[in-house]
């Protein structure tokens, strides 16, 4: 049984937090589905993934090619990836399913918190999954570096 992981964005962008989260899931050995609502916000985190980070590239691909299936880490806006992610990351609220928390190895919700509406997303997200069992942790970047701040 997995656990959801949310990510409260104070300091660093988006891109820059993926890069690092999508490096350690890669160590870990696994497939990794990065889920959002837009495919243009996907196409320009494409962009982004293919131009860093300098020490290294991330193997990456926007679904919707021909070898989705291979993609060790597929930008999809469908639930479904076709990569069989072993985690999902959602980025800009896209949905996960208690269902998938308690399926795959890890799910990463990150959360801009500047952004007082995807807080209170977030905060939804929390309240749905921990009351369906899953397991969750809260991390928080606001003394500039990760640290847990809740857990259950």
């Amino acid at each position: 049984m997995g656990a959801a992981y949310f990510y409260h964005l104070t300091r660093r962008p988006l891109d820059e937090t993926l890069v690092a989260l999508l490096g350690r899931a890669r160590q870990a050995g696994w497939r990794i589905a990065v889920r959002g609502r837009d495919r243009d916000r996907l196409a320009w985190l494409d962009e982004k993934l293919w131009l860093g980070p300098e020490d290294g590239f991330l193997p990456h691909g926007l679904a919707g090619g021909p070898h989705d299936a291979l993609q060790p880490v597929l930008l999809t806006d469908q639930d479904a990836a076709a990569n069989d992610p072993q985690c999902v990351m959602a980025i800009d609220g896209a949905d996960v399913a208690p269902e998938e928390v308690q399926a795959l190895e890890r799910v990463c919700i990150l959360f801009d918190g500047a952004d007082a509406a995807a807080v209170q997303l977030a905060r939804g997200q929390w309240r749905t999954l921990t009351q369906a069992g899953c397991s969750a942790q809260y991390w928080s970047e606001e003394s500039g570096r990760w640290e847990k701040k809740a857990e259950t």
